[in-house]
């Protein structure tokens, strides 16, 4: 493991020998020093505003059953949101649901590159590394994009426990979906739910999965799935099979 506190990124077991690599884009909601609370009152700081809760629990448990290396962000995405592209107007968030950023209003062009530069550049260069010393491993890849989201937004009900965001090749993507439904058939799995890949919220799976030619899958969890130890527990064992039974169909 490799991090400090003032470092965007950290990389977890880099030399793992599973096909899967996990990168949790929202994993954090620390606010670096240098941004103060960013005008949030704690209770904002700690909901989905400011992360992705239960994601990284559910990849560090991944990452442990898989053998598989992690890529984590270390700072929240009202910093910068390192899942959209530079030109993207969400990139730095000024209201998230309901909820206004006022430390990220009005920002300089110096302040804005000032994040570009020491969080969202690092935190893909890390990915990219990772990647291409795997590849001159000789070791495939299979990239998995872990997100959760909130149980309801804007006053909508989100009845999917879990879904899948699919912006091109669904091969890997519906092989896994299949998978779950053999174990579970019961289960509501959503299908560019509860975002569409249209949306612009697909940067590190195509980046770094699509354009590089290698499988990719970007799964969110609802987050109230995945708060406690034993609902980290069954996604974990889920998730695993999941992902194991689609390598092995796609092979």
């Amino acid at each position: 493991m490799n991090a400090s506190a003032d470092k965007a990124v950290m990389v977890t077991n880099a030399r793992g020998a599973s096909p899967f690599v996990i990168v949790v884009d929202h994993a954090s909601n620390r606010l670096p020093d240098r941004f103060g609370t960013l005008g949030l009152t704690m209770t904002e700081r700690l909901s989905h505003v400011a992360w992705d809760p239960g994601a990284l629990a559910v990849s560090r448990a991944l990452s442990d059953q898989l053998d598989a290396p992690m890529v984590q962000a270390t700072f929240s995405r009202l910093v910068i949101d390192p899942n959209r592209g530079l030109d993207a107007p969400d990139l730095i968030w000024t209201l998230s649901e309901r909820t206004r950023i006022p430390g990220n209003e009005n920002l300089s062009p110096e302040e804005r590159q000032y994040r570009i530069d020491h969080y969202h550049r690092p935190y893909h260069a890390a990915i990219e590394t990772l990647l291409e010393a795997r590849r001159h491993a000789g070791l495939s890849s299979i990239l998995v994009c872990m997100h959760s989201f909130t149980p309801v937004y804007h006053g909508v009900q989100r009845p999917w426990p879990i879904g899948l965001v699919v912006p091109h090749d669904e091969g890997f993507t519906a092989a896994f979906r299949d998978a779950l439904l053999a174990l579970e058939p019961d289960l509501r799995v959503g299908w560019n739910e509860p975002y569409a890949a249209s949306m612009g919220l697909t940067l590190t799976l195509e980046r770094h999965g699509n354009a590089r030619g290698i499988d990719a899958i970007m799964i969110e969890l609802r987050h109230d799935e995945i708060l406690t130890l034993d609902g980290v527990a069954l996604w974990t064992e889920r998730i695993a099979e999941g992902l194991m039974t689609a390598l092995l169909t796609r092979q």
